[in-house]
């Protein structure tokens, strides 16, 4: 009889990242439990894609949570009054802390993501955080992942009781953009079925100006490949 693969919490927003972690998780023998949040992001369009990201790679359970973060706001992905900001310079990208960090929310996230893996017996949560394209998000970074693992071990009854250890992988930390891409198609990722941008029109068409656009426009200009989800929409750019 053949043993059942192990369950990962994989969380599943819908971008490309995430999308590419949910096929790395699946390739590393794990039966993926999707985990994606509608938290009042006005790209909640990219709820669509994770739910189509989730059926194609064969997850083995996704849920979307409700956690309305427009509750507290602060953030120009949650707050309407709040500009994206667009057209900004590769350098300007690096620098500060930008107007589209929503406040806490990879550690809310992962705070659930931890509750349900606990639930399903799982000892792995991965995340597609990357601390090259996003250093100026604190909940990026190298430092916080390995800092709430090691909470999480601290604040769990398996972790206290020592029947188990929770890892939480962050595959694409320290890739960049194009090697994602690379990664993405590698995986036989359907990149067309992403969303990136932060101010998507009513179909979800990618702005092609926020910083999650240019961001992904570069990598894939680096990759050498056209993006499929200009292509999608007939943009040649």
């Amino acid at each position: 009889m053949k043993a059942a693969l192990p369950k990962a919490v994989v969380l599943l927003s819908g971008g490309l990242d995430s999308a590419t972690v949910l096929a790395l998780a699946r390739e590393r023998g794990f039966a993926t439990c999707a985990l994606s949040f509608d938290y009042g992001q006005r790209h909640a369009h990219e709820l669509d894609l994770a739910r189509a990201q989730a059926r194609a790679q064969g997850a083995h359970q996704h849920v979307t949570l409700p956690v309305d973060l427009r509750a507290f706001g602060g953030s120009a992905l949650t707050e309407a009054a709040l500009e994206v900001p667009k057209h900004r310079s590769l350098a300007a990208l690096a620098q500060g802390i930008p107007s589209t960090y929503v406040p806490a929310r990879n550690t809310v996230f992962l705070s659930l993501a931890l509750a349900w893996a606990e639930t399903l017996g799982s000892t792995d949560i991965f995340i597609g955080v990357n601390a090259l394209d996003y250093s100026g998000y604190p909940d990026c970074r190298p430092a916080f992942i390995q800092a709430f693992e090691a909470m999480a071990n601290l604040a769990t009854r398996a972790g206290v009781e020592g029947t188990q250890r929770l890892r939480i992988h962050a595959p694409l930390q320290h890739l960049g953009k194009a090697d994602i891409v690379r990664e993405a198609l590698r995986l036989g990722v359907d990149v067309a079925q992403t969303c990136s941008c932060y101010d998507p029109g009513p179909q979800g068409q990618p702005c092609g100006a926020c910083d999650a656009c240019l961001l992904r426009a570069k990598g894939f200009a680096e990759a050498g490949c056209p993006d499929p989800l200009l292509q999608r929409f007939g943009a040649s750019t």
